[in-house]
């Protein structure tokens, strides 16, 4: 199985009704919400139908007995709904935000369990949106549309049985009318589903080309590319804006069909009652009552259908949502044993298969190696032969297709992923560093170390020095992926995280690429003293790297082409000497 194969695959089809079990961590929030939206609508119904019936009294000459029990009834009727309206709103936000946070900060969480592989193919801005924009969607749902279905089921019900006492006929009349007008909605929902999901789509894709070109400014300056790109995001909001234009079409279609069904409701119980009342059958006290009943018996399943318009936009941010958080994750963290501190750290690759696609095939083939406790190997090849693959597969971001790789003679699968990366320290090519202070960003090697501690770490990079003439020093902010330092500046900060965390294996993939040679020769020392007793994949182009490895593995599609030091491997005349022989100051060519 490929990599790419463990994440790949259609999206699934999650429904609105796959957040319940969201809804149900909070189930006091949930059911006061409920409750309070139904007391606010069962009030406002006996307020309005009690005014209504002093109309009818009025009219008639029959109020007079009934005036003051009445007005008390509607004054208790209005702070009743009022108090109501407002726990409705209280308790449907309070649990909304609550979920919403512990959606957003799921979000991360499944995404960290699903790095790498997950992201690689999708874009950082589309990623932000479903975290931000598609989980802030949902509030509605969270706060009115769950509190509002329980209303929309409880008062028409109650407002029937009030016409049904009236006269029966009465209730006859409406009540074919409550169930076609709440499914409307459900009617349209697969074409209102398509719609959302591009809009939603679009409105992602909007958003990472915003990302990608903020981060890109300096390029697009560079190359006279901005205007070109300004003209992309104009057809991009363009597309944007087709997509809501159709959106909205399709619930102002959906709004009149609901407001013309309403409008035929309240008309057919104006007829019926209208004619009782000339027959001499129905009271003239109860005609205004009847159609006040008429009107707001449909008024919860309206607030419903209201949200309900935009239940594809729902549907869709659901979906986005659902699908990062439910993502399996790229690994299996089902690791047990915990190895005592005496774990030799010697790396094995024993009959390793990998690959990240089918259209690229395996990386690796049939990939064996050894790394002794203590002892520092130089991964070779030209790009695409799989050095970065056996870095990524030690630290675990993937697990090999086929065979397996031990770490003091513990398959790495049984090992607990935070006991491995514990273990095994890297410092990646592509630094990545946090707009926090340069000490919390070498932190990141031991949350838990002294501020002397890091400061020991960065003098042993050799960062110590333009650390400390940095204008807040060891305060001073790195800026968004650390724009404010310069690259080599950014791997010596990589390196100091690695020293701190002192780990028994040190992954070095390309650490040096961004160093001049002088600040590469000072920092060879620092990590001579680093590997002492320790074990060193390196991945490096620079020969001067490259020569001070005990080993050097040459790789060639997927396997090991020869091993050995580097003056054998010269001599021996093969494929690490052909590529010695193309270097270029000192840097393989690869």
């Amino acid at each position: 199985m490929t990599a790419v194969e463990l994440t790949a695959g259609a999206s699934p089809r999650y429904r609105l009704r796959d957040l319940l079990p969201v809804a149900a961590r909070r189930p006091a929030g949930l059911a006061l919400t409920a409750l309070c939206g139904t007391l606010a609508q069962l009030g406002m119904l006996a307020t309005l139908a009690t005014g209504a019936w002093l109309v009818g009294g009025a009219i008639t000459g029959t109020a007079g007995p009934m005036l003051g029990p009445a007005a008390w009834a509607l004054a208790a009727g209005v702070l009743v709904t009022a108090l109501a309206r407002w726990g409705q709103s209280y308790f449907g936000h309070d649990l909304a935000f609550a979920l919403i946070e512990q959606l957003q900060l799921g979000l991360f969480d499944g995404l960290e369990r699903a790095a790498p592989g997950y992201v690689l193919g999708r874009r950082t801005g589309d990623l932000a949106g479903t975290a931000t924009g598609d989980a802030e969607m949902l509030e509605s749902f969270f706060a009115h549309l769950l509190g509002d279905y329980v209303g929309a089921a409880l008062v028409p019900l109650a407002a029937l049985a009030g016409l049904a006492l009236i006269h029966p006929l009465l209730a006859l009349v409406l009540a074919p009318f409550l169930p076609l007008v709440a499914s409307i909605p459900f009617w349209l929902a697969r074409r209102a589903g398509q719609q959302g999901e591009a809009l939603r789509a679009e409105l992602g894709g909007l958003n990472a080309e915003v990302v990608e070109g903020i981060q890109g400014l300096r390029e697009l300056a560079i190359f006279g590319h901005g205007r070109r790109t300004l003209d992309r995001l104009m057809r991009r909001t363009a597309d944007l804006h087709g997509h809501q234009l159709r959106y909205g079409v399709r619930a102002g279609l959906e709004a009149a069909a609901i407001d013309i069904l309403l409008a035929l409701a309240v008309l057919a119980v104006l007829a019926t009652g209208a004619s009782l009342v000339a027959q001499g059958v129905l009271p003239m006290a109860l005609f205004p009552p009847a159609l006040v009943l008429a009107g707001t018996a449909l008024a919860p399943i309206t607030q419903v259908t209201e949200t309900g318009r935009q239940l594809g936009a729902l549907q869709a941010a659901t979906r986005r949502v659902l699908t990062i958080l439910r993502q399996a994750p790229q690994v299996e963290d089902r690791g047990q044993e915990r190895p005592g501190e005496g774990l030799a750290p010697e790396v094995r690759f024993e009959g390793v298969g990998f690959g990240y696609d089918d259209e690229r095939g395996p990386v690796l083939r049939g990939f064996d190696a050894a790394i002794a406790a203590g002892e520092t190997v130089a991964l070779v090849g030209r790009s695409g032969a799989g050095k970065s693959t056996c870095a990524s597969l030690l630290m675990r971001f993937w697990d090999p297709a086929a065979g397996r790789i031990t770490l003091g003679g513990h398959d790495l699968r049984e090992l607990p992923l935070a006991e491995l990366r514990r273990r095994v320290a890297i410092v990646p090519q592509d630094v990545h560093l946090f707009d926090l202070p340069v000490l919390d960003n070498i932190r990141l090697g031991r949350p838990e170390a002294t501020e002397e501690e890091v400061r020991q770490a960065a003098r042993l990079a050799q960062a110590d020095g333009f650390i400390r003439a940095l204008p807040q020093g060891y305060g001073t902010c790195c800026g968004e992926r650390g724009a404010r330092l310069s690259g080599g500046q950014r791997q010596r900060i990589a390196i100091a995280r690695a020293f701190l965390q002192n780990a028994p294996v040190l992954v070095m993939d390309e650490a040096v690429s961004n160093l001049d040679t002088e600040s590469e020769q000072a920092l060879q020392a620092a990590v001579r003293d680093l590997r002492r007793g320790r074990t060193t994949l390196v991945i490096a182009h620079r020969l001067s790297t490259i020569r001070s490895a005990d080993r050097i593995l040459m790789l060639e599609g997927g396997r090991i082409a020869e091993t050995g030091r580097h003056e054998e491997l010269l001599r021996g005349g093969g494929p690490y000497a052909r590529l010695v022989a193309a270097a270029v100051d000192g840097v393989l060519e690869v």
